[in-house]
C-alpha cells in the first residue's frame, strides 16, 4: 500500500499538466509557491506536509529559500529527490521521527 500510494502521488504530480489535454506549465515556467502547495494538498495532504517540510529543512540548511521550479523538479524530475520522497512516505506514515532525521539530511547541492 505504501508503495502504492508514493506511486500515485508521484504519477499525478509529474502527469497532471497533461491530463485535460491542454498545454500547461512547463518545469521552466515558474508558478507561486503558495499555489503549487495548494495543489499537492489537494492530491495528498501527506505531500503538502513533506514538501513544506522539505522547503524548511532547505532553508535551515542551505540559507536560502528553495524556489517553486526547484520543488517542482525534486519532485517530478526522474523519481525525484530521494530525501523528499521518504518525508513523503514519511509524513502518510505519520512518522514524526523519520521526518526530523530526513528533515536533517537535505541536500544543499541540487542537480537544478
Amino acid at each position: 500500500m505504501r508503495r502504492t500510494f508514493l506511486f500515485l502521488v508521484l504519477s499525478f504530480c509529474g502527469t497532471a499538466a497533461l491530463a485535460d489535454g491542454k498545454p500547461g506549465w512547463s518545469l521552466t515556467d515558474d508558478i507561486p509557491l503558495a499555489i503549487y502547495l495548494q495543489t499537492l494538498a489537494h492530491i495528498s495532504p501527506a505531500a503538502r506536509e513533506a514538501a513544506n517540510g522539505y522547503l524548511h529543512a532547505y532553508r535551515r540548511r542551505c540559507g536560502r529559500a528553495l524556489g517553486t521550479v526547484e520543488l517542482r523538479k525534486a519532485i517530478a524530475d526522474g523519481a525525484g529527490d530521494p530525501v523528499l520522497m521518504a518525508m513523503m512516505l514519511a509524513a502518510f506514515q505519520r512518522d514524526t521521527l523519520k521526518l526530523t532525521r530526513l528533515a536533517n539530511a537535505v541536500s544543499c547541492v541540487r542537480g537544478v
